[in-house]
């Protein structure tokens, strides 16, 4: 699990610093001032490659740069390895235009799982990812990561050699559908937590062709009002949702697999990084076991309805406690949603978890360890430091609405002033809205009303 985290130079503000939290972290802001900025670098340190290095169809996950060319840049780090904590400062090179790691192989942060806001998914896996650095030909055909596109998630992905690495949601669940095994159970144990509501289960369907000329087996959904639905033609939110599950799934069930390639989970074989080699006790707790798990995830709320955002971190947090059977979890995620905010107040723990705030300040980009405090409805996380706004209402209310707080405190304004202001009130206000009942109770004491 990643510790801390510390840039210097690179991104909007001159430095920002964070102590993670070792469960749950929240990451709040407004656009462009770094959240998505900050989990590249998160998936980076623990990774030490950038998601558009290995993949050069994303839009986003580009290599990050100093913002000063003329000023050194840091990114400073640590996370729990598999035996200790790894502390390591990495400074840009400005003639290779690159950033400094440490030679041979590197520490094993456990499993690394990266949500991208824009569909695309990223993986890194100590069981296939993590290369032999000494006498081992192979190491160098073995890819770093692996990191889809939003088509490569559906289609499959393939090396650039044309070896496929993963078939995709498509082929994959039609194939776990027809063998009916254990991937295919979880993933429908996942589709059903991360359903909006029990009463709204997502429920794979028989599959289908969807054309003559496409003879692929095609999954679909059941729903509620008629037909099974081909997941290709699902709705934004449910096909987030689905790839969510789908590759939460895929990572864990090729994780598996690889473990048993390795004998690890027969013979709990453990890398010991001194040694650069693996050691193999029997009957040893099996490394699978043991395999700490970070996810990041940027906007969780991607799509989904305001019912859906109210349960997908509880949810989220449910399915790897279930799924992935690791010791520890770590979730990272940046959220707009104050429904988001609001549906982790029960769960929200200050020892384990933490909230981290970004806020534009004199022209500078701050970020700050806030405090997380409860605030019941949804509408009070609006007007609190993660959004920074000043009301619920419309642009358009809030205007009239403060023009109507200025009038009761203005002893010269009059009543044909009033009446205006009241019919502008009714063109924005709901019949039943609590501000009528200070308006009409100032206005008639003070007979603007007849």
């Amino acid at each position: 699990m990643i510790k801390h985290l510390k840039i210097v130079n690179v991104g909007p503000a001159p430095e920002m610093e964070l102590e993670f939290g070792q469960r749950l972290n929240l990451l709040t802001g407004d656009n462009g001032l770094g959240k998505s900025f900050l989990l590249d670098i998160a998936w980076w340190a623990m990774t030490r490659k950038w998601p558009a290095e290995l993949n050069e169809k994303l839009t986003s996950g580009k290599v990050a740069l100093p913002t000063s060319k003329k000023q050194p840049a840091e990114i400073d780090f640590s996370f729990s390895a598999a035996s200790k904590t790894k502390v390591y400062t990495s400074t840009f090179e400005p003639r290779q235009q690159s950033w400094s790691v440490s030679q041979g192989r590197p520490a094993n942060p456990g499993l690394v799982f990266y949500a991208l806001a824009d569909g695309s998914f990223a993986v890194w896996d100590p069981a296939r990812n993590y290369w032999k650095s000494k006498g081992h030909d192979d190491s160098q055909k073995r890819p770093p990561a692996y990191v889809f596109s939003p088509k490569d998630v559906w289609d499959g992905l393939q090396s650039k050699d044309g070896t496929w690495l993963c078939n995709g949601l498509i082929r994959d669940w039609s194939s776990w559908q027809k063998e009916n095994g254990r991937a295919f159970d979880s993933l429908i144990s996942v589709l059903k937590v991360l359903s909006p509501s029990p009463e709204e289960p997502i429920v794979p369907g028989a599959l289908t062709r969807i054309s003559l000329d496409d003879v692929r087996d095609m999954p679909t959904l059941k729903m509620p009002y008629g037909p099974d639905v081909p997941v290709v033609h699902a709705s934004s939110g449910m096909r987030r949702i689905m790839s969510l599950a789908y590759f939460l799934v895929w990572c864990w069930e090729e994780h598996v697999k690889a473990t048993d390639l390795l004998g690890e989970s027969s013979y709990g074989a453990m890398w010991n990084e001194e040694s650069d080699a693996y050691t193999v006790v029997p009957g040893q707790v099996p490394s699978v076991n043991a395999t700490n798990a970070v996810f990041l995830i940027d906007e969780v709320e991607s799509h989904l309805h305001p019912k859906w955002q109210r349960t997908v971190i509880p949810a989220l947090m449910k399915v790897m406690d279930t799924l992935t059977e690791a010791p520890g979890i770590q979730l990272i995620v940046v959220t707009h949603s104050p429904l988001i905010m609001a549906s982790v107040e029960t769960l929200f723990d200050k020892k384990t978890d933490a909230w981290f705030d970004l806020d534009l300040v004199d022209s500078k980009v701050e970020l700050t360890n806030r405090q997380f405090i409860r605030r019941g409805d949804v509408r009070n996380w609006l007007t609190s430091d993660a959004f920074d706004m000043k009301s619920g209402y419309s642009v358009e209310a809030e205007a009239v609405l403060d023009q109507a707080a200025d009038a009761l405190s203005n002893e010269n304004f009059g009543k044909a002033e009033a009446s205006k202001l009241d019919r502008r009130l009714r063109e924005v206000l709901s019949d039943t809205d609590p501000f009528w009942m200070r308006w009409r109770y100032v206005a008639e004491k003070k007979g603007w009303l007849a």
